[in-house]
């Protein structure tokens, strides 16, 4: 007589916990992703002064403007001229300082804001080489005195990113590690209950492998369940997310491509994870029962 054998029956529970742990790792994930978007846009919006020679005409300057401007690491440049400078600090002091003290003393610049794709975040002595290349490169230009910018700040985003991409790269290998522990107890205990069936298919001299399938086979669907519904579950919450508390827009259709990405991978690891925990319960209480007998 063939016995079916349905691990699953009556334990939802194990799809609820694959549930939660693909939710609490797509929610990494999030924050992983928008933790980096928002440090790539903050760093581009970081302002590199080039100070300029003050007797620079504004044709020549307009030239060196379209020659920075060509550099593959440079997102965007402004040329201020004195004049420019003068009133904007006017305008910062509201007050005419220039008929004050009779002069202008400001110098024109260049105010560049750089690609972050360009600049690889390659740290030698604690200082960034990519940005003290492009420095030393637009510092050999002509009317070019130096370049200047918010060095702190700099290192301080960088950091910043570094220390939570590592605290949840380390949260989410625990997260992993503890949920194949956690899915395997509750399929222990399910196979338990289908001692009886799994004894009398060794008797007969079914091979390991035969007894493992349905098992595997059926914790390949419950991983794939799990993980859209940790999936569906998000985009509720991304969705609520969006419209109370952030003021950002998240739904923005340039973040789909990379959610679309997450969902994926949110998948392989559900099937992975599920595949995992029913494989280790097996073999483990497999072994356990060629012991005792």
């Amino acid at each position: 007589m063939k016995q079916k054998i349905n691990i699953w029956e009556n334990h939802s529970a194990t799809v609820l916990s694959i549930t939660l742990v693909l939710f609490l790792l797509g929610l990494c994930l999030l924050v992983e992703y928008h933790s980096y978007r928002t440090t790539h846009d903050m760093q581009e919006r970081i302002t590199y002064k080039v100070d300029l020679e003050p007797d620079i005409s504004d044709e020549v300057a307009e030239l060196l403007k379209m020659k920075i401007e060509t550099l593959p690491e440079v997102k965007h440049v402004d040329y201020i001229s004195r004049e420019k400078a003068a009133e904007i600090f006017s305008e910062e002091l509201n007050d005419d300082f220039v008929s004050f003290i009779g002069y202008n003393p400001l110098y024109p610049s260049m105010m560049v804001n750089l690609k972050v794709d360009y600049l690889p975040e390659v740290r030698q002595n604690g200082r960034e080489e990519s940005i003290e290349h492009f420095t030393q490169k637009v510092g050999r230009f002509d009317y070019v005195t130096g370049v200047t910018y918010q060095e702190t700040v700099v290192h301080e985003l960088n950091d910043v990113f570094y220390k939570i991409t590592w605290f949840l790269v380390i949260f989410m290998a625990l997260l992993f590690i503890i949920s194949i522990l956690m899915v395997s107890s509750t399929i222990r205990i399910a196979l338990y209950s289908q001692r009886d069936t799994i004894r009398t298919m060794q008797l007969v001299g079914a091979k390991r492998r035969f007894i493992a399938r349905p098992f595997v086979a059926r914790s390949i669907w419950y991983g794939l369940l799990g993980a859209i519904i940790a999936i569906a579950v998000l985009a509720i919450a991304m969705g609520a997310i969006d419209q109370s508390l952030m003021g950002r827009n998240l739904l923005d259709p340039t973040h789909l491509i990379w959610y679309g990405g997450i969902a994926v991978l949110i998948v392989v690891i559900g099937i992975a994870l599920s595949y995992l925990s029913t494989l280790f319960a097996v073999n483990s209480h497999l072994n356990k029962a060629n012991k005792s007998h």
